[in-house]
């Protein structure tokens, strides 16, 4: 009897998989760009624990006297991951055409980041003693209520020295797509219609304060977070696609799958500060 091996099988017993680095396929994935990798894990169970100090206070003390032992804490924060997934059935027909696998592969792509960025900023906290999928970063308690914005910078001004009085260094903005166009419209000067951001008809390039901006509609209507990303650590692990000609025999259809495993967690809440652009309305 020969060996049975993949090789020699029917494509049922060894279906297609393929996997890519995260940094490769979707890199305009928020929690890739504004936050700190700090490992890779597989299951719900399992959590990155991430060991950080915090400093105790150092000081004068006089020639040949006894200098007092500090005492930082030794403190740690743990990152479960939560898994994202897709499943595509396509006809057998469709499947061989041209063109078919490079169109659902960007499909894949874009569905993908859209869900980790909408859980990287807003998953709701899981409830005890569930740890995943792990809250977005707006649902871990700790960070700042910057105020709202208003006619000027002075506000988002204030979230970046709040960072760096809180013993960070502000590295991004994120910004809802209707935040962004409040801040580009705003005006050097009362009657004035010349933007305070850019100059004549060139679009505001997407910076504010020496700071890169990143729009994404995963940010809530009106909102902008300041954030240093040293402050926020993150485990992913490899997006996998699957290729399974025998799921759907039935149908003569292929099924492709894609996942991708990652979670996130805020070592120092108090350097990322929350924004927004919507005045809260007095009216009764």
């Amino acid at each position: 009897m020969a060996e049975l091996t993949t090789t020699n099988s029917a494509k049922a017993w060894s279906p297609d998989q393929h996997t890519f680095a995260p940094s490769d396929v979707i890199p305009d994935a928020l929690i890739l760009q504004t936050s700190l990798a700090v490992g890779s894990i597989e299951g719900d169970e399992p959590v990155v624990r991430v060991a950080y100090l915090d400093d105790d206070s150092a000081g004068f003390v006089a020639e040949g006297a006894e200098i007092p032992e500090a005492d930082p804490d030794l403190a740690e924060v743990t990152v479960a991951t939560g898994k994202i997934a897709q499943l595509i059935r396509v006809s057998r027909e469709q499947w061989l055409q041209q063109g078919t696998s490079g169109m659902l592969s960007e499909s894949v792509r874009r569905a993908i980041i859209k869900a980790a960025n909408n859980a990287y900023i807003s998953q709701i906290a899981p409830t005890a003693p569930a740890i995943t999928p792990p809250a977005g970063i707006l649902n871990i308690a700790g960070i700042v209520d910057g105020g709202t914005v208003g006619a000027d910078l002075d506000v988002i001004a204030d979230a970046i020295t709040t960072i760096e009085v809180n013993g960070g260094q502000a590295s991004h903005i994120l910004a809802a797509p209707d935040a962004w166009n409040t801040i580009r419209k705003l005006k050097t000067g009362t009657g004035s219609n010349a933007a305070l951001l850019g100059a004549g008809t060139s679009d505001a390039t997407r910076q504010l304060l020496d700071l890169p901006v990143r729009t994404s509609p995963a940010i809530p209507e009106g909102g902008i977070i300041v954030l240093d990303k040293n402050a926020i650590v993150s485990a992913s692990g490899a997006v996998t696609v699957t290729v399974d000609h025998s799921r759907y025999f039935e149908y003569d259809s292929v099924a492709v799958r894609a996942t991708w495993r990652f979670g996130q967690n805020l070592v120092r809440p108090e350097r990322v500060v929350s924004l927004t652009t919507i005045a809260e309305d007095t009216e009764s």
